[in-house]
């Protein structure tokens, strides 16, 4: 490539410089060369993706303090020649780290998978040849095609463009599109605002088309030089939120817990190193710490179970997030319609249905490369085209020849083109109302041309409003006699107005089906819509949403508002129409500060603000690249149904998450009480350390599965949310409930059988890993255990655990390890009378619980 220093300022050069600059041509790039270029210049992302490497999994096995303490207990035991204690704690905590090494690597690849769904096309000339590649892949010296509606992937020198503009009010903020143009701008100034003839990154093709050289890519483009503010840390979730304050409150009660244990061993006259040992390994013991494996495996899982359902998670939180929103803010279009504009009358000023309006529609059609090739860039002119109204007009349409067109544009609002016929030349117009009404002086009503007296226009005007009432988008029709071949726009005046085409972006049939489901889910919908009120409103009836007070809040309301009445009206009514994209991040930024956990959902460039302020930003395949950047999860299709089976999808991971914060917090939480109270009485530490670290790891394998785990279908209709004071209230009712129990056993043991230390540590052993596994089987469902079905992992891995934890205390070694030993019958019939008990309590408490606390 030529040195760079001559290549500044590309926009003052003629196209051959720009080539010359660039070592590139009109045919582009070659494949090698290509390659050459990805390799120098990098992929053309704004931002890197960071990818987690094995390594880093398996070391941040080991960053819990708790663990580096307690390998560093094991040394301390090593060179106290307790070599045998040293090595089972070694092992058990290098087991554990190996198995969350395992799960985390797993679900790492399966985000890593989630993330290439996510793709931004591009057409690029490679030699000679137009393809469709990566934008990810294209380096500059790249030739690329941009046509209507294209997110412009790379800053992009235009070498040849047809009546092509750009939305570049994201970078400039300026709400009218852009002329471009191909030729030299001489200016100073680098700002997009003078240079014209650039198309840059992150903006839009508003219309026409064109095409032009690769100057700069990814971070070296101007959006990629000015877009810090997006490199900002993303909005917490409220499910970040949550972790981080459970987090705390855990380990307040894990350190107080352990101290007092500690310090209640040593004044009872234990081995200060002995209790030290114990109280920390009791302290690992009771962490749940493969609680964000269990979080990474369910929401790896469930992320996994959405992309099937075509919605695609870019954050595994989110997934949790999208399950616990209670608002939705959507568009209507695409949304609510179709998405796509289609011809639905065709009438005469009579207002009969008249054939000869959507003739004169196909006739007075932009022509790109000559009459063959038919334009459907314009969503008007491809509805008339795909009708289905073509095959029925075929004949009629080849005795019409178009030989002169005056092309639309903004100001006008209209077109016209002159066609030959067999009885002379016609001149047909087709546009906005007013605009045709403005070119006309007669109107063709009941067979007869009359002049457009103050009294018709009155009457013709409120027809047109009765249509655009009913929702429609009115495209007038004018025709004139000519007998001239070539016209100019001056021509289009003394025409007759002959009727209308109407046009509907229609309701999608699914819409009605996905708001009623969103409602049974406990989602409230409000429409954020940039369209005309008169629309909106017709569009949110026929799909039956409920409009509050039946009033639709306008844009130019919003702005006369006060922050307070802001808020207010943005927490009260559901239907908002032309809207700002400000407005839009306000009326998120207002609900969210409410407490509402907010969706948006939204594919513009300008909704970008609006995703990143919303706990879900919600975006689809087809959106803006800015729009697909700023969400968390994107839909492969637009649609509130794929939507719907998303949020319900990221309950049942909240659920299955929950099941094992419940379940851990009443089992651990449960022996340390009964440590700190047996501590008081009892004459020996109730558990070796690598017992307890046993019994941890044999916990954790059953644990793992929870994630499979079936979700009780009540538990989907509503949002849930953390709340650590009713997960603290649970930890102390069930707590005390696994304590009552733990006692019932350690008493008859000391006081009544009188057994060993080493019976007494290997029957509580079984009887706590039991108790753990099988609790599970009763607070994992607010239903009788035996209405709701567990997973058939949940029920296998529980099995083979309480047989292998059964099994080690009859083995050799179990014996020297972990000086278990065999327990007599009248030791096993006790366990088994504790554990029904204990389960028969729990089935019985639980409805009392859940009836009187909503979880």
């Amino acid at each position: 490539m030529s040195d760079k220093k001559e290549c500044v300022a590309l926009w003052a050069a003629e196209p051959k410089e720009v080539f010359r600059c660039l070592s590139t041509s009109e045919d582009g790039l070659t494949s090698e060369e290509a390659n050459k270029r990805l390799e120098e210049h990098g992929h053309n992302d704004l931002f890197t993706r960071e990818h987690r490497h094995g390594l880093d999994i398996f070391l941040s096995q080991f960053k819990n303090p708790l663990v580096l303490v307690l390998i560093g207990a094991a040394i301390i035991s090593f060179f106290l020649k307790e070599g045998i204690d040293a090595a089972v704690i070694i092992a058990i905590v290098m087991l554990n780290s190996v198995l969350g090494f395992f799960q985390e690597y797993r679900a790492e690849r399966a985000l890593r998978e989630l993330r290439k769904y996510v793709t931004h096309k591009a057409k690029v000339m490679r030699g000679g040849e137009m393809v469709e590649i990566d934008s990810r892949e294209i380096v500059p010296g790249d030739i690329v095609q941009l046509n209507i509606g294209d997110i412009i992937p790379a800053d992009i020198r235009l070498i040849h463009v047809e009546e092509m503009s750009t939305d570049e009010s994201s970078l400039t903020g300026e709400s009218v599109p852009v002329i471009k143009t191909f030729t030299t701008v001489s200016t100073g100034r680098s700002l997009p605002q003078y240079l014209h003839n650039i198309a840059f990154t992150g903006t839009s093709v508003a219309t026409g088309s064109g095409h032009g050289v690769v100057i700069a890519t990814g971070k070296e483009t101007f959006f990629g030089r000015t877009a810090a503010y997006l490199k900002e840390e993303h909005h917490e979730g409220d499910f970040q939120k949550s972790i981080r304050q459970f987090g705390n409150f855990l380990l307040k009660i894990i350190l107080g817990m352990t101290v007092f244990i500690f310090i209640a061993n040593t004044i009872l006259g234990k081995d200060v190193f002995d209790s030290f040992l114990f109280a920390l390994a009791l302290a690992v013991g009771i962490t749940p710490e493969i609680l964000p494996i269990i979080m990474t495996i369910t929401l790896s899982n469930g992320a996994m179970k959405m992309a099937r359902e075509r919605v695609i998670v870019k954050r595994l939180t989110s997934v949790e997030d999208l399950g616990n929103i209670d608002t939705l803010c959507c568009d209507k279009t695409g949304t609510l319609t179709e998405g796509t504009v289609t011809l639905r009358d065709y009438v005469d000023l009579d207002e009969k249905k008249d054939l000869k309006m959507v003739l004169y529609g196909l006739l007075c059609t932009p022509a790109k490369g000559g009459k063959a090739k038919k334009s459907l860039e314009n969503p008007i002119d491809k509805a008339i085209w795909q009708s289905g109204k073509v095959e029925v007009l075929g004949k009629e349409l080849k005795r019409y020849s178009v030989i002169d067109e005056n092309e639309f544009d903004f100001q006008r609002r209209r077109m016209s083109v002159v066609v030959r016929t067999g009885r002379g030349n016609i001149m047909i117009a087709k546009g906005a109302s007013e605009s045709i009404l403005e070119a006309c002086d007669s109107a063709f009503i009941k067979g007869k041309k009359i002049a457009l007296s103050r009294q018709l226009l009155v009457k013709l005007r409120k027809n047109i409003d009765s249509y655009e009432n009913d929702g429609y988008r009115v495209i007038a029709l004018a025709e004139k006699p000519t007998r001239k071949s070539e016209t100019v726009r001056a021509d289009e005046q003394g025409m007759t107005l002959i009727g209308f085409l109407l046009f509907l972006d229609p309701p999608k049939k699914t819409a009605k089906e996905a708001l009623q489901l969103l409602q049974r889910l406990g989602v409230d919908i409000k429409v954020i819509s940039g369209d005309s009120p008169i629309i909106t409103r017709k569009i949110c009836g026929e799909v039956g949403l409920r409009i509050h007070d039946s009033r639709v809040v306008t844009g130019d309301e919003l702005d006369k508002l006060d922050d307070k009445q802001f808020e207010h009206y943005a927490h009260l009514y559901t239907v908002f129409a032309r809207v700002t994209p400000e407005q839009k991040y306000r009326i998120v930024k207002s609900l969210n500060h409410e407490g509402h956990i907010v969706g948006f959902l939204g594919d513009g460039i300008n909704d970008s603000p609006a995703l990143r302020a919303a706990d879900v930003g919600i975006s689809v395949d087809s959106a803006a690249g800015i729009a697909k950047e700023s969400a968390d999860v994107i839909l492969l299709k637009k649609s509130l149904s794929v939507l719907a089976h998303g949020i319900m999808e990221g309950r049942r991971t909240f659920g299955n998450i929950t099941k094992y914060i419940l379940n851990t917090i009443s089992a651990n939480y449960g022996n340390m009480f009964t440590v700190a109270i047996s501590s008081l009485f009892m004459k020996f530490i109730p558990l070796l350390p690598s017992q307890i670290l046993l019994n941890n790891f044999f916990s954790d394998v059953p644990n793992l599965t929870i994630s499979t785990d079936n979700v009780d279908a009540e538990l989907l209709k509503k949002p849930k949310r953390w709340n650590i004071k009713l997960i603290s209230r649970f930890m102390v009712f069930f707590g005390l409930i696994s304590t009552f129990f733990d006692l019932a056993l350690i008493l008859p043991l000391l006081f009544i059988l009188h057994v060993s230390p080493e019976m007494f540590r290997t029957a509580w052993f079984v009887e706590s890993m039991f108790s753990e596994v099988i609790i599970v089987f009763a607070i994992r469902t607010h239903l009788p255990f035996f209405r709701s079905r567990p997973s058939n992992w949940l029920i296998l891995s529980s099995l083979a655990t309480m047989v292998v934890v059964m099994g080690i205390t009859y083995t050799v070694f179990g014996f020297k390890l972990f000086e278990f030993m065999s327990l007599p019958a009248n030791v096993l019939v006790l366990i088994g009378v504790v554990l029904a008990a204990y389960f028969t309590t729990a089935e019985i408490a639980k409805r009392y619980f859940f009836k009187r606390f909503e979880m």
